[in-house]
């Protein structure tokens, strides 16, 4: 029952990460360091751009800049959160504030947790190990 074009690669199942955040910089970065990791990376500017986005390509786990023109972060993390198909999804708000405020109304939207950034390899892979099984 082996696939062909997979032999040669890990056995492992690929993890989709979709990254949503309005910064060229932050989109490329996280990109570079989950593509390094082995994970299938989807990015996107804006939560409209995002959602049509989600849906074609399924991801395993969402993380998404909070300040964003046009729809901001909790907005596009409660879209998200509002579709039935995306429900359980995790939704990682990144934020280059830290304040107990951004983390309620983060929770409120329906996240399921905050990333500071810049931010890791190492931080974004302990996320999604921790939400993605």
């Amino acid at each position: 029952m082996s696939d062909s074009k997979n032999l040669g690669e890990e056995s492992v199942v690929s993890i989709k990460v979709m990254v949503i955040d309005d910064s060229n910089t932050i989109r490329r970065t996280a990109e570079a360091l989950l593509r390094k990791a082995g994970y299938e990376v989807y990015t996107a500017a804006d939560g409209f751009e995002a959602m049509s986005l989600i849906t074609d390509n399924l991801p395993d786990i969402i993380f998404v800049d909070i300040m964003m023109p046009r729809l901001d972060g909790y907005q596009t993390c409660q879209l998200i959160k509002n579709n039935k198909k995306f429900r359980d999804t995790p939704v990682i708000m990144l934020s280059s504030k830290d304040g107990l405020f951004d983390r309620a109304r983060g929770r409120i939207a329906g996240s399921e947790e905050h990333v500071n950034k810049p931010f890791t390899q190492e931080e974004l892979i302990d996320v999604i190990n921790r939400y993605v099984h």
